[in-house]
């Protein structure tokens, strides 16, 4: 059957979440559209990807999906569709095998995004998958065609369905821009505002630590937090002092703690424990120790490591009495009080929070809204921590969405 009488669908957003959505549409016999606003495909997947794609995780299923948190309910029921052992299967037969890393998260082997894209594209353009890139979506026409800003000018299109794929708000130089909210509110589409996810935070440093400790590492430090409603937050890690606060890995995994925290009380305060790997009574019986004519910094460097970044932390964050009293240092040391004031600009974000409620889409992701309209990835209300997590939930909501649409097209076609 020619694929135009299965149905005609424009996928609007060329990251992981549209191609998957294209490519499960193409499989069902539909004839595809894939349009982007930027001059070639999967831009931000491909900047992701620059230090080592992190495709997925290998942990089990039950940790793998707690990991997105007050949506658990929700990305479970793609990812049973659709999953990381799924992925990985799924890359393989584009010939890009992947490995566990030490930390179990899961790489191709040749550690790069653009292999794999290529291939892909490959695949999708066999197909029979057109691709358009700088169609920039202007949202609807007053008789609900697709308006386009494209190379030679604004240009419409008239599918029979629609497939969102649009990402959330960071990186807008990549194409994630959230320039869709407004047109999806303005057709009725429950929204929650977006907000910064996986993203660093400012703390008010003194000019000195700034200055002294900017870019600096702070390394196996552990990290706990507890929000007013009850959720907590406990793991070792390492982040990076940055000019204005915090940074890096497990600042990104606590993010969603920080940031929610802080829109409630107009502060969040977690607890840095200096060294983890000794107990309370160790630090006091090691902080205690007779250190003669040294000076405190050498004595806390002599006998517990404290150096550098971790050792400027310990004297940003606390008073100068604490430094006479062994007890308190050594609490201190155990769980210093980091105080952070404001989450940074969405568009520093990792990623981001916020969009297109799941309570707004039914079983197939198609807006009650609009009939024939399907959302997808980033675009929706739903964040994960880094780590292969965002990845996966963006394939499997991509395939969803599209396995829906083509659904709604064959229920029409009776």
């Amino acid at each position: 059957m020619n694929p135009a009488e299965q149905g005609r669908v424009a996928v609007i957003g060329a990251g992981p979440a549209g191609l998957s959505a294209a490519e499960a549409l193409a499989a069902r016999g539909a004839a595809v559209d894939v349009y982007d606003a930027m001059p070639s495909v999967g831009r931000k997947f491909l900047l992701a990807g620059i230090g080592g794609l992190n495709l997925t995780h290998s942990e089990p299923y039950a940790d793998f999906v707690g990991r997105y948190g007050a949506r658990r309910a929700e990305i479970d029921a793609l990812l049973r569709g659709f999953d990381a052992d799924a992925l990985r299967a799924w890359a393989g037969d584009l010939g890009v095998e992947t490995f566990v890393g030490s930390s179990g998260r899961v790489f191709p082997r040749e550690m790069k995004a653009a292999p794999l894209l290529r291939a892909w594209l490959v695949r999708l353009r066999a197909a029979g998958v057109r691709i358009h890139v700088r169609h920039r979506w202007l949202g609807w026409s007053e008789d609900g065609g697709l308006r386009f800003a494209a190379p030679d000018g604004e240009t419409q299109a008239r599918p029979d369905a629609v497939v969102l794929a649009l990402g959330g708000g960071s990186w807008k130089k990549l194409g994630s821009d959230g320039a869709w909210w407004p047109w999806l509110a303005e057709k009725g589409v429950a929204l929650a505002p977006l907000k910064p996810a996986n993203c660093g935070f400012d703390a008010a440093w003194s000019a000195y630590f700034a200055e002294k400790f900017a870019g600096e590492p702070v390394k196996s430090v552990g990290l706990r937090m507890r929000c007013a409603d009850g959720r907590a937050f406990e793991r070792v890690g390492e982040f990076v002092i940055t000019a204005g606060g915090v940074e890096g890995s497990l600042i990104y995994a606590c993010s969603a703690l920080l940031r929610d925290e802080i829109e409630l009380r107009g502060e969040a305060v977690c607890h840095l424990d200096l060294m983890p790997a000794w107990d309370e009574a160790k630090v006091l019986a090691e902080v205690s120790h007779p250190r003669g004519s040294r000076s405190l910094s050498s004595h806390l460097q002599s006998r517990l490591g404290l150096k550098g970044a971790r050792a400027g932390l310990l004297r940003e964050c606390l008073d100068r009495e604490a430094f006479q009293d062994p007890r308190r240092l050594a609490a201190a040391i155990k769980r210093l009080p980091l105080r952070l004031v404001a989450p940074r600009p969405i568009d520093e974000a990792i990623s981001t929070a916020g969009g297109v409620y799941f309570e707004a889409l039914d079983a197939r992701q198609m807006l009650a809204a609009l009939p024939g309209v399907f959302c997808a990835g980033e675009m929706l209300d739903w964040e994960a921590p880094t780590g292969g997590y965002l990845l996966t939930a963006c394939f499997a909501s991509g395939r969803a969405a599209g396995l829906g649409a083509a659904d709604w097209l064959a229920a029409r076609r009776g």
